[in-house]
């Protein structure tokens, strides 16, 4: 089968279309033929060695995909052909995978493969920040950067089904209108972006930051927080990671809070299955909606990934693994 390999740590130049054996079939796992995967930030941080998790090389990148099921255990409660979303952390970017009965989802009508394809990572991470992290209430207000990205979308859509309101901040008009398809309240743009969240609040300030960029922007973030606010970090997509003045965080008993979906899912293996139990019947009703991604061809991976690099992708970036 074809699989994306990542040969040498060198960035998107250092991956190679290869050839490799299907997976067994015989070690009890669901076998699953994809027909799409998920490209995320963290894929383009392992071309160049620079994520926390090192693999030895060669190996095939991706963590998230959806197809069809091939064969599953009798016990799995999963059936030959069902449609599904996985969790692959053997790697995602090929066209067969072999994975754990608690790393499959069972995707509703209503989402595409393409879709499904690259939902999980985001969608299970802004709803690990926004409910295990943030503890949010209904009714609260949460301001979105990068909301034109993969996460922030994810962000958008995930708070439009929770009932929360939304701040995207964007980067053009081009963004905004990606922002507002995807539900969000308002758009601000990121120049004089704290100035614009007062004034659209009253002065209060939102309840809640979700940051996957980071950079220069974080101390107004902490600026544009009502009190009991939470800032809640994501990522650094933006290259820098900031510091905090923890005085700060008295003025208005607000709060930084770090969000490593990843790092809990390792301690805490079932808590995928639990997020789905409350998405599911979210997305099964059309509440939340996961828009289609951006797809490229399997042998275009490098450009794929340079799309997140140069931050001009817009939405989900996902690869088509089927002819």
């Amino acid at each position: 089968m074809q699989a994306v390999q990542l040969i040498e740590t060198t960035g998107p130049d250092g991956l190679r279309l290869v050839d490799i054996p299907e997976p067994d079939a015989g070690t009890g796992a669901v076998i699953v033929d994809l027909h799409a995967a998920g490209v995320s930030f963290p894929d383009l941080l392992q071309t160049s060695g620079a994520y926390q998790v090192v693999r030895p090389l060669p190996f095939v990148l991706g963590v998230e995909g959806a197809g069809v099921v091939r064969s599953a255990p009798t016990d799995s409660g999963l059936a030959a052909g069902q449609r599904v979303a996985v969790l692959a952390t053997g790697g995602a970017w090929q066209e067969t995978v072999a994975v754990d009965a608690n790393s499959v989802f069972p995707l509703p009508d209503s989402v595409s493969l393409a879709a499904g394809a690259g939902m999980l990572m985001n969608y299970l991470t802004v709803h690990f920040a926004l409910d295990e992290r943030a503890r949010y209430r209904p009714g609260e207000t949460v301001l979105v950067h990068g909301a034109a990205g993969g996460v922030g979308v994810a962000a958008l859509q995930v708070a439009a089904a929770l009932g929360l309101e939304t701040v995207a901040v964007v980067s053009s008009d081009a963004k905004a209108e990606v922002a507002r398809a995807n539900r969000a309240t308002h758009t601000v743009p990121v120049d004089g972006f704290k100035d614009r969240v007062l004034e659209l609040t009253g002065g209060r300030g939102v309840d809640i930051v979700l940051d996957p960029v980071g950079g220069d922007r974080f101390t107004d973030s902490l600026r544009s927080l009502a009190p009991n606010g939470r800032v809640v970090v994501l990522g650094f997509t933006g290259g820098e990671i900031p510091t905090v003045k923890v005085n700060r965080l008295l003025l208005k008993n607000i709060s930084v809070l770090g969000t490593g979906w990843g790092e809990y899912v390792r301690t805490f293996p079932d808590h995928p299955a639990r997020q789905w139990e409350q998405l599911e019947p979210l997305l099964r009703s059309g509440a939340l909606r996961v828009p289609e991604p951006t797809l490229h061809p399997i042998a275009d991976a490098a450009e794929a990934l340079r799309s997140l690099a140069h931050r001009s992708a817009t939405g989900k970036v996902a690869l088509s693994l089927q002819p």
